[in-house]
């Protein structure tokens, strides 16, 4: 790896120049095509939120973007995966990511989708407070839509790190956290902080990696051709919570980029659902054996 494209340690990420900072974590200049992907994205996404319509836009608070899509399993009882979107903190919303359910309804799990208030609007420190209180949400009102399971959490990008800092609550019996960033420092130093505006004690409040691992099994996944950080970043998170004794696997998606690893949610033998089912495995036989 070089200097440029991997920012650590941090005497090799203080020689880079402010280009360097920001292709390090720009996934979309690294890759290339995001706009056809998006868009392929959005196609998918339309027809199968529509064809779902009974349990959309629903406020988990009073903000505008604080609402939640639901798609219930026949069986109330069945398993819920929690995913949050990516987008660095500032893209995206729940809509284009809902086809990504596709997977773990033909496993017979049910799939809420939230959405959350975007940087600059709203900081960090509020977005994972908003999305605690969308797990609140679903916890409470989830049984009067058919969503009465266990939880595991799932995220991608922006996403994975908030699966991480969200894997304490107490609704979340087990995390999936999909190409994510799990330190802050460097963030701060990208183009990304325009919107972010983070602060010295964000930064130590809200990266994984300096936080106490909570022991719940969390499931890292990256694809082999992410940008260096976020792959070292997983491993990094990884290999701290392995010293703690912590349950959960590593698992690089060989050949995939930042953008392909959704695919492993589109079937349920995907990658990303086998992986959300395995992870929900673990927990229950951890809960049976205490």
């Amino acid at each position: 790896m070089t200097a440029t494209a991997d920012p650590a340690p941090q005497e090799v990420w203080e020689t880079l120049s402010q280009a360097e900072r920001d292709a390090a974590y720009n996934n979309s200049a690294a890759i290339g095509g995001n706009e056809g992907w998006a868009a392929r994205r959005d196609e998918l996404a339309a027809p199968y939120r529509a064809a779902r319509p009974a349990h959309l836009d629903l406020a988990y608070g009073p903000k505008p973007r604080m609402k939640v899509d639901l798609y219930p399993a026949a069986d109330p009882a069945a398993p819920c995966l929690v995913y949050i979107h990516g987008g660095y903190w500032q893209w995206n919303s729940r809509e284009p990511f809902a086809h990504y359910a596709e997977g773990l309804e033909q496993a017979g799990w049910s799939v809420a989708l939230p959405s959350y208030t975007l940087a600059p609007e709203a900081s960090l420190t509020e977005i994972v407070a908003e999305l605690g209180e969308a797990l609140d949400w679903i916890a409470r009102e989830g049984p009067q839509h058919g969503v009465a399971g266990p939880i595991v959490l799932s995220g991608w990008s922006a996403g994975g790190h908030l699966t991480a800092m969200l894997l304490g609550h107490s609704s979340v019996v087990a995390g999936l956290a999909v190409s994510g960033v799990y330190e802050l420092g460097p963030i701060r130093d990208t183009f990304l902080n325009a919107a972010l505006k983070l602060s010295d004690d964000e930064i130590a409040r809200l990266s994984p990696l300096r936080l106490p691992v909570v022991d719940k099994p969390l499931a890292i996944a990256f694809g082999t051709k992410e940008l260096p950080a976020l792959i070292r970043d997983s491993r990094a998170l990884h290999a701290m919570r392995t010293e703690a004794g912590a349950a959960g696997p590593l698992i690089p998606v060989e050949g995939a980029d930042h953008f392909s690893i959704m695919d492993g949610f589109r079937t349920a033998d995907g990658a990303m659902s086998r992986a959300a089912i395995a992870i929900l495995a673990e927990a229950k036989s951890r809960a049976e054996a205490a």
